[in-house]
């Protein structure tokens, strides 16, 4: 499943240095008519479909879940939730070795997150099935969940187990996949553990993971911005020194060196790769599925 070196930037976040990962991935996004038909595939499975609708700035993307999703994650069963587990690490460990994960070679972050902002979990999780619509804007406009497969009831037996593992404060985190063009989180894994804790009026506890920029990138932006703090300096440098010079140079620094330390943890955009048959095949998939266009 190719090679991966790992490094820990911070307290509970994780980094992966993905090296020759079989191309593509098991779990991708594919696209026809210049992005505007997408779907997602794992393996060989049609897993979601997507249509965008509108112009400019204002879109709409209509989905329609297939119902094939597997989860990349084994099952977690209650005596692992009850041990000490970095959950971060244990995660990564079983992305790397699963054969329906999306990762593809570069850097990927897994990072903890308990907080969210208001509505993501609730007005903004798309808890219909198997259809959803999602409203994009060119900055930013969704910023939600999306399942992918149908969520369980809060009383159902296995939701029930674990909103005691809540209470007990050792329900292991959901899994999230952070989509820069959907502004969204797709879940992974977790579904009922995300019920609930929901049903348990909290936010779920989650892990999310990212794809970083590539380090030419990051290392190209840190140089320009490094040069334009030298710039900064040569002109406070050349004033009289005042208490007020030399205020602007440490905040110039102090500025320069948070931005610099937080650069090689920027958020990608995620490949897409080209639906093989193009939009006749997604057509194909559509049609069993009963997907209807607001144009139809």
């Amino acid at each position: 499943m190719g090679n991966a070196r790992r490094e820990t930037p911070a307290a509970g976040r994780l980094v992966l240095d993905i090296r020759d990962r079989p191309d593509p991935p098991a779990l991708r996004f594919e696209t026809a008519e210049g992005g505007r038909l997408k779907l997602l595939r794992q393996g060989e499975r049609a897993v979601l479909l997507g249509a965008l609708t509108g112009d400019g700035c204002c879109h709409d993307l209509h989905l329609h879940r297939l119902g094939a999703y597997r989860s990349p994650l084994p099952p977690v069963d209650s005596p692992r939730m009850r041990s000490a587990v970095d959950w971060g690490h244990q995660y990564a460990r079983w992305l790397e070795r699963s054969e329906g994960a999306p990762l593809y070679d570069g850097r990927w972050q897994l990072s903890p997150r308990t907080a969210f902002a208001p509505g993501i979990w609730t007005t903004d999780l798309v808890d219909t099935w198997p259809g959803g619509l999602l409203e994009l804007y060119c900055g930013g406009g969704w910023h939600g969940i999306l399942p992918l497969r149908r969520l369980s009831a809060p009383d159902a037996a296995r939701v029930k187990a674990y909103r005691k593992h809540l209470r007990d404060g050792t329900l292991a985190p959901v899994l999230l996949w952070w989509v820069p063009f959907l502004d969204g989180w797709l879940l992974l894994d977790g579904h009922d553990r995300a019920v609930a804790a929901l049903a348990e009026g909290r936010s779920p506890e989650c892990v999310v993971l990212t794809r970083l920029r590539d380090e030419e990138l990051w290392r190209r932006d840190a140089e320009a911005m490094a040069e334009g703090h030298r710039q900064r300096v040569r002109r406070l440098a050349a004033r009289p020194a005042t208490p007020e010079t030399e205020r602007q140079r440490a905040t110039s620094e102090r500025g320069v060196g948070d931005v610099l330390a937080e650069l090689p943890y920027d958020p990608s955009a995620i490949r897409t790769w080209p639906l093989s048959g193009g939009a006749p095949a997604w057509h194909a998939l559509a049609g069993p599925a009963m997907f209807q266009f607001p144009s139809d």
